[in-house]
């Protein structure tokens, strides 16, 4: 039985639909595991029962000779963003502690009906605001990864999609749901050594998904491998007409598209993300990647996203301010935590309420929200950043001529130790530097494993698409992962 939990999500769904085992033995074997690493601190829920009840399904299709759909048999880990009916959302916040939602999000629906089952609610940082999965009202997520010198310091798993990382390095599932509003897929997928997409915006529905930066949330999969990625990023796509922003599009087969033959592409090195003082290894792998996708058929050229520094401080502007909008209606009335202190007024239920169930860093970005959103403000900080968020747009755009895509770190560094960047908020929003722009811009990106530190954690490279151009950032993926053949493991210590 732990045997099935080596395998990802091509292998499992293969070998359920071919009978060489059954669904429910695949989820009675992931149960096993979430339930014996407790103290990596991945999930807030479990649901074994959840993942059975899918599993049995799928072999009673099977059965009777129906057809299975593309994640038929395969228990995955749901982080804590989409809502799930009749199971608890909290988004890892203290103010959503105990919420039970009455409906499905439309990401976590195509899922189960794609055949997948859920393996339990995955932790998180909370309301997705943070880099190292600390700022949950659930505890800290611990990467199962450990530095090669003999210590054994826990590291952050990244953020805020942490729990989703950890449990698919540490194999408690074969892949998970994330969202990525300014990397918060790629990031944590390059500290753990697995894949992640953020397809481009719009891709997959923000129906049902507790919202932090509504112009720049994202749902997607991560996984172990593209393949995995890609299997699984089709069945949460598709047009929602329950959101605006969803595309009107038909799903491409990314799955069966994937060719790792690059003759023909143009990748793109941009000149501003080589940053003074870059990290050795960082760097290393970096000139690494151009080489394999050199050695994939595919022609590199220097381009040049000019507007670049102004990425993170445009984006630290526009995500805080949307969310001190979409934040407010966390207010003690209509569901979750109620804060009502004696003698107390509305105002001060609202003040109370807030102050118990927000967390230090979700409270300082709704300030600063509101601070730029504020009257005397607003032109100087809000209306700016947007006028920087398009200029960044238009350097893609503009860079699209002489490439098809282009190649980067995911994050300025491996994984940190947990606790060690907490003192300097500035210091922790650096590790978004490479993720943001394709955010803002509304672009595919990709993180795939691209070799180990000196210290023997694993790093990320990042390949950003055309808009709806998945295909192209797959088999680029493809074929990175081809050459680096990186199949570090993290030890088992849990």
């Amino acid at each position: 039985m732990s045997e099935l939990t080596k395998l990802g999500v091509a292998a499992i769904r293969s070998g359920v639909a071919a009978g060489d085992f059954s669904a429910v033995e695949v989820a009675e074997a992931f149960n096993s595991n979430v339930a014996n690493a407790k103290a990596l601190n991945a999930f807030i829920v479990e649901t074994p029962e959840k993942a059975i009840e899918a599993a049995q399904a799928v072999d009673a299709d099977r059965a009777a000779g129906k057809p299975l759909g593309k994640m038929a048999g395969v228990p995955i880990g749901m982080k804590d963003l989409f809502c799930t009916q009749g199971v608890q959302t909290t988004a890892a916040s203290h103010i959503l502690e105990g919420f039970v939602p009455t409906y499905e999000s439309t990401v976590s629906a195509n899922l189960w009906n794609a055949g997948a089952g859920m393996l339990g609610k995955l932790n998180m940082d909370q309301f997705a605001m943070g880099s190292s999965n600390e700022t949950s009202y659930f505890g800290n997520v611990i990467s199962p990864w450990r530095r090669n010198d003999g210590s054994n310091a826990a590291l952050a798993p990244g953020g805020s999609s942490g729990g989703s990382s950890s449990a698919i390095a540490a194999r408690l599932c074969p892949a998970a749901t994330g969202t990525d509003t300014g990397g918060s897929i790629r990031q944590p997928a390059a500290f753990v050594g697995i894949s992640g997409i953020k397809p481009t915006y719009g891709r997959c529905s923000r129906w049902g998904v507790v919202a932090f930066a509504s112009s720049l949330d994202q749902a997607g999969p991560m996984a172990r491998d593209v393949r995995d990625c890609a299997i699984m990023l089709e069945a949460m796509a598709g047009f929602d007409p329950k959101d605006s922003t969803s595309l009107d599009l038909p799903v491409p087969n990314w799955e069966a598209g994937l060719n790792s033959d690059l003759k023909g592409k143009r990748i793109g090195i941009p000149r501003e993300y080589r940053l003074d003082g870059i990290d050795e290894d960082i760097a290393s792998m970096w000139d690494n990647g151009i080489a394999w996708l050199k050695d994939a058929g595919a022609q590199i050229v220097d381009i040049s996203l000019p507007h670049t520094k102004y990425a993170l401080p445009a984006y630290y502007i526009i995500a805080p301010a949307e969310a001190s909008s979409n934040l407010a209606r966390y207010d003690g009335v209509r569901f979750g935590l109620r804060d009502l202190p004696e003698g107390a007024g509305l105002q001060d239920m609202y003040a109370a309420t807030r102050a118990a169930g927000f967390g230090e860093e979700v409270r300082r970005r709704i300030m600063i929200g509101t601070y730029v959103l504020s009257a005397g403000f607003y032109d100087a900080y809000y209306t700016q950043a947007q006028k920087v968020r398009a200029l960044i747009a238009r350097d893609f755009h503009n860079a699209w001529v002489s490439c098809d895509l282009i190649l980067a770190p995911t994050a300025p560094s491996a994984a940190f130790g947990l606790g060690e960047k907490n003192a300097d908020p500035l210091s922790m929003y650096l590790n978004d530097v490479f993720a943001v722009p394709a955010s803002l811009a509304g672009l595919p990106a990709m993180s795939v494993p691209g070799g180990l530190s000196k210290e023997g954690l694993p790093l990320g490279l990042q390949i950003i698409g055309k808009a709806l151009d998945e295909q192209a950032v797959l088999n680029a993926g493809l074929a990175i992962e081809q050459r680096s053949e990186f199949t570090a493991e993290a030890g088992e210590w849990w």
